[in-house]
């Protein structure tokens, strides 16, 4: 008859050195504590941002990710003093792949607003699309992400918790293409508002249309004000760190739970806690709410605080 009896987990390795059965490794103490307590400062800083510039889709966003990864944070520095605690290996796992899901959503409601500031008739979307495109997009791929970590967090056998790994490998997937086709938007549209370059039949209705703003007309271009240009450097830098960790994560997911790149601790710091860290950073710096109010409103344009462009 065969037995019944789970397999005793050890914190120790072959070598007898002390490690947890399920990162491969034992958790740095030090560096998970170094991320939990950054990310607990520019998450503040963000909503103390966001509160002072009344962007408070930024607190949905940017601060409800930032509390994710706060939360992950804490559970990984638990799992380096408690190296057989399972509950604390789920959580840093599930909730550190999905928390920066609403930090992509960020970039693209701050995109939308950018493009109303600096003239739509370069854009292939309007303001209002992009965010329900893509928000919706990023609704979907935190779903994905969400079910497959619940499987994967509940299994109790190898095949529900593959399953559950390769649901949240299709989220990450799906985020990573909705975040492609975004990029090339966004470096479409930068392109040709810098260049002068509209699309041409919204070129045509919005230079004849006499009762929008002169920035949105192509005749009267003007060269893009220093704050629009910073916020425009923030959003690139943004997404291709966003778009380094989806890569990555991709990668790892793929490779598996006992994969080389998921059991390689460096990686995981390198192009997941850096790179969220960093664009969560570039978000202080380059912040939307201060950088979008320094705009003057002209006829025609949607306020930052308006649920229009949301």
């Amino acid at each position: 008859m065969a037995s019944d009896s789970k397999p005793v987990l050890s914190d120790h390795d072959a070598s007898g050195h002390l490690t947890s059965p399920f990162y491969g490794y034992l958790p740095s103490a030090s560096g998970s504590i170094v991320f939990l307590l950054l990310f607990i400062f520019t998450t503040i800083l963000h909503s103390v941002q966001a509160t002072r510039t009344r962007t408070w889709w930024l607190l949905w966003t940017v601060v409800l990710a930032g509390t994710g990864e706060i939360l992950g944070w804490a559970a990984r520095s638990r799992s380096h003093y408690a190296p057989l605690d399972g509950n604390a290996y789920l959580m840093q796992t599930v909730v550190l792949i999905i928390s920066p899901t609403p930090l992509i959503g960020a970039l693209f409601v701050t995109f939308g607003r950018m493009s109303v500031r600096l003239g739509q008739q370069y854009s292939r979307l309007s303001p209002r699309l992009y965010s329900k495109v893509f928000i919706a997009a990023d609704i979907v791929a935190l779903l994905i992400q969400s079910v497959g970590g619940g499987i994967a967090a509940s299994s109790n056998d190898v095949t529900t918790g593959r399953l559950g790994s390769n649901i949240m490998l299709g989220g990450i997937v799906f985020q990573l293409i909705s975040l492609t086709v975004f990029c090339v938007l966004l470096i479409e549209y930068l392109f040709r508002r810098f260049n002068d370059r509209p699309l041409g039949s919204k070129h045509y209705a919005m230079s004849t249309d006499s009762s929008r703003s002169p920035t949105m007309s192509g005749s009267s271009w003007t060269p893009v004000e220093r704050p629009m240009v910073q916020l425009a450097v923030g959003l690139c830098i943004e997404a291709i760190l966003l778009y380094i960790r989806a890569i990555y994560r991709t990668v790892e997911l793929a490779d598996g739970w006992t994969g080389k790149v998921i059991q390689t601790q460096y990686l995981f710091f390198l192009f997941d806690g850096v790179m969220v860290l960093l664009t969560m950073t570039a978000l202080n710096v380059c912040h939307p709410g201060k950088l979008l109010n320094t705009q003057v409103t002209m006829p025609g344009d949607v306020p930052l605080t308006s649920k229009l462009s949301v």
